[in-house]
């Protein structure tokens, strides 16, 4: 046999086979063959390696008989060899396949034999065919824009607030309602110092109910320079089990107390606010904000509204694997948000309700994805980047963020497709 008739013969040897069934809608099981030529090649390349890596007493390095290797990594050795063949060819066999997995596909394998075929299966997750209800005519619900003007006084009221100086009081003055106490602090349960339970220099404004119910009122009636004991029990519902309901005695040292010097809401604090003349001219820039964010709120809202109505009279399997990526996506998120803001056992109970509680959130939003791209193939609609990217800018003003982490969450968690086939009014 020719040098070139030998090579074709053996690249027929090591052709896979793969044969694919339809699990379910969404679902594809791909069994893959691997000749037992390709497979005894493997085996003899691994024992061959070995030969030559292995130290074993009585024998030189190199000069391990295989079947002492086979006796001492025999067991090993099928294993690692399942890895490589998988690694080799899974590749080839999803294009082979024709399918398109929308995440990793899962493997199911048995152990190689050195003189058998070797079949493995793979478990891949498709895209869902999606039939369109009619699109025009959906029912949407618009909310009216209305500014209420006591919103706009309450915005005032707390720029005002926010806007005054700190200034201490002076001596004698005791805590009171609306102050801020600057104080430390030590808590113990039975007698023993709980974790989290020490703090220094903490500021705290009486009455913004930041602490367990009881905290707040016992340091009124303090004076800067005394040492007060707390008693307080922890709620029932309190995110620590092991502090849940448990009586303790925090003893606290207040250092200062401070009030804020609030200014006359006249044309005077307008101006210090540095942009504007009058008083009349910053309450019409509160109620054009106030206006801008409920007409974005409506917009929202229909969209949401109109979605709902679609996604009510379009029917179809979901495929699981990107419905837990979206959720395990939504639970890194909230870990990043509040890593280091709120004690780590209180933060892992959370994750793992939210683990529990926001299938349903994400299932939802992988639906929303689907039939939005399913929309902008059927009406072939053609966004540009541009277009994504305005977008993108409007949804991060209205969230109060940067686009970037913004636009880096979506594309993590699949959602790029349905921003960019967002716009339903085009149907």
């Amino acid at each position: 046999m020719s040098p070139s008739a030998k090579k074709r013969a053996n690249k027929q040897e090591d052709e896979i086979q793969v044969e694919t069934q339809d699990t379910s809608g969404v679902v594809r099981s791909v069994g893959v063959t691997i000749p037992r030529a390709r497979v005894r090649r493997a085996f003899d390349r691994t024992y061959g390696q070995l030969a030559h890596t292995a130290t074993v007493r009585g024998f030189r390095k190199g000069k391990v008989p295989r079947s002492v290797l086979e006796k001492l990594y025999g067991a090993s050795i099928p294993e690692e060899i399942e890895r490589v063949l998988v690694q080799e060819t899974i590749q080839d066999a999803v294009e082979m396949s024709g399918l398109t997995p929308l995440v990793q596909p899962e493997v199911e394998a048995g152990q190689p034999q050195p003189d058998a075929d070797f079949e493995y299966t793979l478990r891949i997750e498709v895209k869902p065919e999606i039939e369109l209800p009619e699109l025009e005519g959906l029912p949407a619900k618009a909310p009216k824009v209305s500014v209420d003007p006591k919103d706009v006084e309450d915005e005032l009221e707390r720029l005002r607030q926010n806007n005054a100086p700190m200034i201490e009081e002076v001596e004698d003055v005791q805590v009171a309602d609306g102050h801020t106490v600057s104080f430390d602090y030590e808590g113990r349960v039975d007698g023993e110092l709980f974790d989290g339970g020490k703090a220094e220099n903490v500021d705290l404004e009486i009455g913004s109910g930041r602490m367990i119910p009881g905290f707040e009122d016992g340091l009124i009636g303090a004076r800067a320079g005394e040492d007060v004991t707390l008693k307080v029990t922890f709620p029932e519902d309190y995110g620590a089990e092991h502090l849940a309901g448990k009586d303790a005695k925090f003893s606290c040292s207040v250092h200062s107390i401070k009030r804020r010097k609030v200014s006359e809401l006249d044309d005077e604090f307008a101006k210090d606010l540095g942009e504007f003349d009058t008083l009349d001219a910053l309450r019409e820039k509160i109620t054009a904000d106030f206006t801008k964010r409920q007409e974005q709120a409506a917009e929202s809202a229909v969209r949401s509204s109109v979605l709902d109505s679609l996604l009510a009279r379009t029917e179809f399997e979901v495929p699981p694997g990107i419905v837990e990526r979206q959720l395990n996506s939504q639970i890194q998120s909230m870990q990043q948000q509040f890593q280091g803001q709120i004690p780590p056992d209180v933060l892992q109970q959370q994750l793992s309700r939210m683990r529990d509680d926001g299938r349903a959130v994400a299932e939802r939003r992988v639906r929303e994805s689907l039939v939005l791209e399913a929309i902008a193939l059927a009406k072939e609609f053609e966004v540009t980047t541009e277009d994504t990217d305005a977008r993108f800018a409007e949804m991060a003003e209205a969230q109060g963020m940067a686009v970037k982490p913004l636009k880096e969450t979506a594309e993590s968690q699949g959602c790029g497709g349905a921003i960019q086939s967002e716009p339903l009014d085009k149907t």
